[in-house]
């Protein structure tokens, strides 16, 4: 089986688009992606945990190419993700040595789907266009899109020198924060200019340019938004860990997103210890789902708790109704049409408990405090049946599973 190629395109353009290929930009869906962080030279190491970013959902996946032992291993990799069946294109992350990897393994250049070139660390002083113009080459010579990734850490210093130079020379000189923005928005949009003089179509070019601070980073796109159009990757760099990096990546991606600017998304999230690395995954696509940009799987209402919903029933059963579905999709989303729509509803008690169920596809109003042992079911907005007993959540996951085999179409 050949590897899906990535396929970009700017919101401008309108070209026939192969079945299968992942799309970037124009009028297709947001894309999430996400990065191993595996030694990429283990190819069963890297290949598995490709693989279960994959299923997750995530849509195109980077791996780290650092070292003549990782370039070599990437066609070994996207092999054997072949043979699992994993079609996930590769995109390859390429710092100071891109040119020299790729010309050394030329294989690898074939086997990744895009290429990551960072401006800011591509080359340096007289080099640095010519190691640029190398890596150019191959993907025009592969048929390859490439990001050019600018970020606040790895900031092209002759750039902002420059800039700084110039911004002394202002009657009105800009503060140093924008100065550094405009340093890191010119880093690539200079540089996709000179990689559209090399030969690279627009049409090929997504750019970012990532930031570590929320106001910063809508300030950095707005701007970037507004003096291109190409296709853009959104992400939040080094986000950080639990809360704080998954609020931090969704305020400055709502804003964005809302705002139509964006066409690719990463969560940078630090995984909590023994987290998996799919939960930047789950987490873009719930952002996405819940703005109402895109449906992944069926997600589940469920109340917040009160003192009227003292027992935990309700949160037990939410968390296994949830991760059911999220375990189930894979599966339904081979097998039915349009499941990723499903509405689901856990309430704790009698106040809101019916009306939301009532909202859904499928509801389960629990018993809260003081309240008979009794658990109404909602289906399309009419109580259906009443569940009783020890096995409730379990009689609840099969109702759920009555219903999608019922209501949504079997693919051919």
């Amino acid at each position: 089986m050949n590897p899906v190629v990535a396929s970009v395109i700017t919101r401008r353009a309108s070209v026939p688009v192969p079945v299968g290929t992942v799309v970037v930009g124009g009028d297709a869906p947001i894309v999430v992606q996400s990065m191993t962080n595996t030694d990429t030279a283990d190819v069963v190491g890297t290949a598995r945990q490709v693989a279960e970013l994959a299923r997750a959902g995530s849509e195109l996946v980077r791996v780290t190419v650092n070292t003549p032992e990782a370039a070599a291993a990437v066609p070994r990799i996207r092999d054997r993700l072949d043979m699992m069946g994993v079609a996930a294109p590769l995109i390859g992350d390429f710092h100071y040595n891109g040119h020299q990897l790729l010309a050394h393994e030329p294989a690898c250049g074939q086997a990744l789907a895009k290429y990551r070139i960072n401006p800011g660390n591509v080359g340096f002083g007289a080099k640095k266009d010519t190691q640029f113009a190398a890596i150019i080459e191959v993907a025009l010579r592969n048929d390859k899109p490439v990001r050019i990734g600018a970020n606040w850490g790895s900031l092209d210093q002759a750039m902002l020198a420059a800039l700084m130079d110039e911004n002394h020379a202002r009657a009105q000189p800009w503060d140093a924060a924008r100065v550094a923005r405009e340093a890191l928005i010119r880093s690539a949009l200079d540089s996709a200019a000179r990689a559209e003089e090399l030969g690279l179509a627009r049409e090929r070019i997504i750019l970012s340019c990532k930031v570590s601070g929320v106001q910063e980073l809508i300030a950095v796109y707005r701007d970037l938004a507004a003096r291109c159009d190409h296709a853009l990757h959104l992400g939040l760099t080094e986000a950080g860990m639990g809360s704080k990096g998954i609020v931090g990546s969704s305020a400055a991606l709502a804003v964005l997103l809302q705002e139509g600017i964006g066409d690719t998304i990463r969560m940078s999230l630090t995984p909590e210890p023994g987290e998996p690395r799919t939960h930047e995954v789950v987490v873009a696509q719930e952002l996405l789902q819940t703005m109402g940009l895109r449906a992944f799987t069926p997600l589940v209402t469920a109340c917040p708790g009160c003192g009227r919903t003292t027992s935990t029933l309700f949160q037990q059963i939410a968390k296994t109704v949830q991760d059911h579905v999220r375990a189930k999709m894979p599966e339904w989303r081979i097998k039915y049409d349009g499941v990723e729509n499903l509405t689901l509803a856990v309430m704790g008690c009698v106040v809101n408990g019916p009306g939301e169920s009532r909202h859904a596809d499928i509801g389960i109003s629990l018993p809260g405090t003081g309240e008979a042992p009794a658990a109404p079911v909602f289906i399309d907005g009419k109580k259906a049946m009443t569940l009783r007993g020890e096995h409730i959540a379990q009689d609840f996951v099969g109702i759920v599973e009555d219903y999608v085999a019922r209501r949504y179409a079997q693919r051919g």
